[in-house]
């Protein structure tokens, strides 16, 4: 069955990476795009599962949604890459961002001056996909004379796309002028859209091109139930998560200030299942609906297309719930 729009599949750490491979098949044969994998916090590493996910599809497309600039050196990052490609020619993209505190802070990352880092791995990596030999002296990445040395295989450019999973302004003007496109985050509201578009236009006017060059898709978290209420409260409990975990998304979206303190104030790091419970009964209905598609079908379908008709060009749904399935078929019979 083939959708009358684009639709992309987002898979993070909530089922096991087998259920997770059927549900990736299944979308495929609902005529879904894409399917992307997220390095999950310190639960779920990316490139496994999407091999996994590669190995059991023939047309679908599997990206990280997205890996992080500093914890793989770029050299092994375009090697992992140009391996899934192996795996499935044509069918791969890398999505790479910044990370976030306090997590890597707390594993020993300091991240300083993200922008010039994720300029310099972009572009080594890029070249190295390329089948270039980079030499390579930036402030954090330095290469010399290094290429994907091949010996045992065919030679050959390896078509893999470099998108950047941006949240902040300047991160997306950047990714504007030097990306083949940007994974627009999730948990923010359309009125976030507007403002990101804005930036993306500033960045490829920079290289002399349209916004329209640009790939945009758009992590879309989807709480979807025949019951608008559990669907909602389904959504709060990650709603919540992040609030107290990656509050600069939050602040991105216009969440209020004091609502993150509030959850704060209740949650650690890492936080526990209790904590979550605990802080997400101050989280009310409208702030879960302004940056979540939750509800009925039709009110998750009218939610994404706020999405689209903001800048986003694919939703990517995240979907929440036990029926995975059920989102897969709401959105491909559309």
């Amino acid at each position: 069955m083939s959708p009358s729009r684009r639709l992309a599949l987002y898979l993070q750490d909530a089922h096991p990476v087998r259920e997770a491979m059927e549900y990736v098949q299944y979308a495929e044969e609902h005529g879904f795009e894409a399917a992307w994998q997220a390095d999950s916090r310190l639960v779920r590493e990316a490139c496994v599962p999407m091999a996994a996910f590669a190995a059991v599809t023939d047309r679908i497309k599997i990206g990280s949604g997205v890996v992080d600039c500093w914890t793989r050196n770029p050299a092994r990052l375009a090697s992992t890459f140009s391996t899934l490609d192996d795996l499935a020619p044509g069918r791969i993209i890398l999505g790479i961002g910044a990370w976030w505190d306090p997590l890597a802070a707390k594993v020993g990352v300091q991240r300083t001056r993200p922008l010039q880092a994720m300029r310099e791995v972009v572009e080594s990596v890029r070249g190295l996909l390329a089948d270039q030999t980079v030499t390579f002296h930036g402030d954090y990445v330095h290469m010399d004379g290094v290429e994907l040395d091949y010996v045992l295989q065919e030679r050959r450019p390896k078509d893999v796309p470099i998108y950047i999973g941006a949240t902040g302004m300047k991160m997306m003007e950047l990714t504007g002028e030097i990306a083949d496109g940007v994974v627009l985050n999730y948990l923010v509201s359309p009125d976030y859209n507007r403002r990101a578009m804005e930036a993306l236009e500033r960045g490829t006017a920079k290289a002399g091109r349209s916004v329209d060059d640009l790939d945009r898709p758009q992590l879309v978290v989807c709480s979807l139930a025949d019951d608008r209420q559990s669907a909602l409260d389904n959504a709060r409990m990650l709603v919540t998560q992040y609030l107290g975990q990656q509050p600069h998304i939050m602040k991105a979206s216009g969440v209020p200030t004091s609502l993150l303190e509030d959850v704060g104030r209740v949650m650690t790091w890492p936080a526990t299942l209790e904590q979550v419970k605990e802080a997400s009964k101050l989280v009310p209905d409208d702030i879960v609906q302004m940056i979540c598609a939750a509800g009925t079908p039709d009110e998750c379908r009218e939610k994404v297309d706020q999405y689209l008709s903001s800048g986003a060009t694919v939703p990517v749904l995240y979907p929440l719930g036990d029926d995975v399935r059920q989102m897969i078929d709401v959105f491909s019979s559309d």
